[in-house]
This record gives C-alpha cells, structure tokens and sequence, in this order.
C-alpha cells in the first residue's frame, strides 16, 4: 500500500480522549499511557489521521471498549470520517462480530449522530437485492480471495453447506458490496476486527491473506497494528503479528 502521510489530527483527537478525562485523579497514569500510546507507538505507526480512525474504530468494536468507542467516534468524524462511513463499520462489525455485540455499538452511533444534528437514515447504501445477493457476494468473495472461492456456496457437506451460502450471501453479499467503503477498507477494517476480538486466528490468517492480495501491504499492517496494540493489549497483537506473518509465508 502507498506510504501514509501522518497528521497531527489523530494525535490531538486522541489526546483529549485518552488523556485528559484522567488528568484529576490519575494524572500520572494519563501522561504514561499518552506518551507511550500517542507518542512513541504513533512514531512507529505513521498512519494518516482517515485511516487512524477507520482501524481504531474497528478495533475498539473488536475489544468492545464501548466508552472509548464513543468518544473516538466523535473525533473520527471532526477529522475527516463521514457519517456514511462510520455507520458503515458498525453494520459490517456484525458478520464478524455478532449483534449481540454490535447492538449498543450501533445505539451510541444512531444517538449521537442524531445528537450531533444529522439526519437519519443515512443515505441507503445496499447494492445488492434478495435475488441476487449470493451471486453477486460470492463475486465479491472472488474479488478479494481469488478464483478458488468461486462456487464457494454451494460447497461442502451438506448439512452444513447453508453456512456457506450464508457467508456468501450475507457476509459478503449484504455487508462488502455496499457503498461508503471500498473492498480494501473493509477487509483492513475486518483484520482489526478479528485481531482486536481475538480466539479466531485462522480466520484472521486468512483475512491477513486478503489483505495483502488487495494492497495492503505487510510493512502497511505491521504498522496497523502497532497502531492498535495500546488498545488491545499485546497478546492479541502479538498473535496478529504471528498470523501475518503465516499469510504472508503463503
């Protein structure tokens, strides 16, 4: 992927967010984890300030730091995310997350925007229709996994094979083939949210695999996750890492 220009957007957004809530009762604490999180991993990760907001948004879906969530959602959108655009890594958070989790995600999101004084819904962003969903999902599975994933519906055994068709059909046909985001945005976004989630290595392996085959480059990754790694902890970045480097070995 090309080289990110870095901001000082995210920086100061983030700041407010992870610093000064704290600065009363835990000064101490606020000023370590801004310079190690802000500073030193922001000089390693050298993100611009869209795609900052884009992987940290997903990643706290992923962990479900639903506070932080809120507050960075503000930031995002004072720094160049759109409505459309964060309303959309909510929806797609849910084939890969489940709607258990995604539910209050998507109440702060709704209440805040209609908070912040913009009209919803949003303008519609569905591309597909019942009949043709499967189809035109499993061209998208093609399009980011390549020629082997044609067919893939209509694969494997058959009590199960409704599964497929499913991923086919929803994950791929209701979420990736809508507007707002492109292909290689939202499997950056689907890495962080498996990374962030973390216990599903292989589907992370195979999504790393995508994302290198799409343009997102492994140099690109390692720095997402640096990126992430304040607020997810290092075991599942380190296990991020580990899955990465196996995509990339393939």
């Amino acid at each position: 992927m090309a080289e990110q220009r870095r901001t000082e957007g995210f920086r100061e957004a983030m700041d407010r967010v992870c610093r000064t809530p704290f600065e009363t009762c835990d000064p101490e604490f606020a000023q370590m984890f801004a310079a190690f999180a802000l500073d030193e991993v922001e000089q390693q990760a050298q993100l611009d300030d869209r795609t900052g907001f884009l992987t940290l948004l997903a990643a706290l879906l992923g962990c479900q730091g639903i506070r932080m969530y809120q507050e960075t959602a503000g930031a995002a959108l004072e720094h160049g995310i759109t409505p459309v655009e964060l309303k959309e890594v909510v929806y797609q958070a849910t084939a890969y997350l489940g709607m258990g989790r995604v539910y209050p995600f998507l109440q702060i999101t709704d209440q805040f925007l209609t908070e912040a004084g913009i009209p919803q819904p949003l303008p519609g962003q569905r591309r597909t229709t019942p009949e043709d969903r499967v189809e035109l999902g499993n061209q998208a599975q093609v399009d980011i996994f390549g020629e082997g994933m044609r067919g893939f519906q209509n694969s494997g055994p058959e009590d199960t094979r409704p599964i497929n068709r499913w991923l086919a059909g929803n994950c791929f046909g209701d979420y990736y083939t809508r507007g707002g985001l492109d292909y290689r945005q939202r499997e950056l976004i689907t890495f962080c949210f498996l990374a962030a989630q973390g216990g599903c290595e292989p589907q992370l392996t195979s999504h790393a695999a995508a994302n290198l085959r799409l343009g997102n480059d492994k140099v690109f990754l390692i720095r997402v996750i640096f990126h992430i790694l304040p607020y997810i902890g290092y075991p599942r970045s380190l296990n991020a890492l580990r899955c990465l480097e196996q995509a990339a070995g393939q």
